[in-house]
């Protein structure tokens, strides 16, 4: 074993809470955000510091220095491929050189289970984030998914992006027979669910007493790799409840698809109001954005690509489409507005032609 230190940026501050206390939850409402450090990833790329890594395997694989000022995710719904075909789609897009690569959390449809096949997937890659986007909170105990989150990210040497939601599946949780409470009640759930979370990263014992959760000196070891964690990413929809928990607890937030610039203003309000309440700078949080994309190399591969949209009634309202120039302009517009981070859904199948002509002719023309 060997400990390595890294310009990292801003990772002088520790990880706040969770010693080994207990803390009482008086009520179902929001809970006040609690000033003191805390190091938001966003934020923190934007400053210099040092983080050590410590008992990283000779030979392991070591996250970038920073991320790229604007970065695009493979958003894969693996509904429909076999492993193998799934494992050619993010080796590609690793090799290629998108920022992370994600999977959906479903129970009740055919398709591989998400964090498993995460897992696989991250001793087939060296480079690409591991996204799950996002899992479903009422699936796994919030203790459980700390040590699970926390063994992903040391085996793929600090790649995770903890993405996690309410869960919006009504007929998946009870046909599985999970129960499925109010908007309200399951964005408050999860609130707890992210601070037992990111409370056992810590490394300290921790004793936690709320509403839907109680631990009793509950520890995480191994504790993640990236210091001081791995960033959380809260989806869904929703701008009454769900803008609220992005607020006290997400460093990034991933709402519906195609939203158009209107629709981020509009969202970005919302967040806004609610960073105001809880006595946070919302320039820490980083919205992201869903697009549909379909790029061709030319304009009469596109207009077959259409064809083919039209006839399968497919929607393409605020989609990214069009040659990798068109494509490029139409991203530019989100970027100019404040967009850095882009979750890219390719036609199913993912082709890898397209795959490759986006990260050859468009990627580029957003590098530092």
């Amino acid at each position: 074993m060997v400990t390595l230190t890294l310009w990292y940026p801003a990772c002088r501050q520790a990880v706040q809470g969770g010693a080994g206390e207990r803390e009482s939850r008086p009520d179902h409402g929001a809970r006040p955000h609690r000033p003191g450090p805390r190091l938001t990833m966003d934020a923190a790329y934007r400053e210099s510091g040092i983080c050590v890594l410590s008992q990283m395997p000779q030979g392991g694989r070591l996250p970038a220095n920073s991320p790229p000022r604007v970065r695009f995710a493979v958003r894969i719904h693996q509904g429909g491929y076999s492993y193998e075909d799934l494992r050619k789609v993010w080796v590609e897009a690793d090799r290629l050189g998108y920022y992370s690569a994600s999977l959906y959390d479903l129970l009740n449809v055919p398709t591989l289970e998400c964090w498993t096949t995460l897992s696989a997937l991250a001793a087939e890659t060296q480079r690409i984030r591991l996204v799950p986007l996002v899992l479903a909170n009422l699936y796994r105990h919030p203790a459980l998914l700390a040590r699970m989150a926390a063994t992903l990210d040391v085996i793929s040497g600090g790649r995770l992006e903890l993405g996690i939601g309410a869960g919006g599946g009504e007929t998946d949780h009870q046909a599985s027979g999970l129960s499925f409470p109010s908007t309200r009640v399951r964005v408050a759930i999860l609130e707890e669910a992210v601070e037992v979370i990111t409370r056992l990263w810590s490394g300290r014992p921790v004793s936690f007493e709320g509403h839907y959760y109680r631990l009793e000196n509950a520890v995480c070891d191994p504790v993640p790799l990236q210091k001081p964690r791995p960033p959380v990413l809260i989806g869904g929809h929703g701008e009454r409840h769900l803008l609220g928990a992005v607020a006290r607890h997400a460093d990034i937030a991933n709402m519906r698809f195609d939203m158009s610039l209107e629709d981020h203003r509009k969202a970005r309000r919302v967040l806004e109001g609610h960073c105001l309440e809880v006595g946070r700078d919302p320039s820490e949080i980083d919205v992201s954005h869903n697009a549909t994309v379909l790029i061709a190399r030319d304009q009469t591969s596109l207009d077959a690509m259409l064809s083919q949209a039209a006839a399968g009634r497919r929607s393409l309202g605020n989609a990214i489409v069009g040659t990798p120039d068109q494509c490029t302009a139409q991203l530019r517009r989100y970027v100019d507005a404040g967009t850095s981070y882009f979750f890219l859904l390719f036609p199913h199948p993912i082709d890898l032609g397209q795959l490759r002509l986006f990260a050859q002719r468009v990627m580029p023309l957003f590098s530092d």
